[in-house]
Parts: C-alpha cells; structure tokens; sequence
C-alpha cells in the first residue's frame, strides 16, 4: 500500500514540477517568475524526501534540509532584488 502512494505521489508531484517549469518559462511577469521557481524548489524537495521514503535512508533528508534554505535564502535575495534594485544595502 505504501508503495502504490509514493509512485501517486511521485507522479502528482513531477507533474506539478513540469507544470512549474512551464510558468517559469513563459510567465508573464517576473513576480510570477518567481513565484514559480520558488515553488520549484518546494516541490524538489518534496521529490527529494519520497526518494528518502522509497529508498528508506536519512540522507536524503539532510539534503532536502539543505535545499530548503538556499531556497529561503534566494528567494528573499530575488524578492530583495526587484523591490530594490540592489541586494546588500
């Protein structure tokens, strides 16, 4: 039963990373632009833990830990950024 969820889930979350990829590429706004890549990163790493799951090792949660602060930390630098024009003030 666990494993029939994790390749549902696996599959839900691809799609929504391609659906992703596709606002990222033709988003009409650079807001939307963002938005986009930051979900991008949400879903990577939910992809990276129903690989931890699947594989049953904790190292690939250290590494989704990982992803979810450079994701943090870009996002506030991009979101920085367009208001600004400048990151370090």
């Amino acid at each position: 039963m666990l494993t029939l969820a994790l390749y549902i889930t696996l599959t839900l979350v691809s799609t929504a990373l391609i659906l992703n990829l596709y606002r990222l590429a033709v988003g009409p706004d650079l807001p939307d632009r963002v938005l986009a890549l930051d979900t991008m990163y949400i879903n990577s790493i939910a992809l990276i833990v129903l690989l931890g799951l699947w594989l049953n090792t904790k190292t690939y949660f250290e590494s989704a830990l990982l992803i979810a602060m450079l994701g943090f930390i870009s996002t506030v630098a991009v979101c920085k950024y367009i208001l600004r024009g400048d990151i370090i003030e």
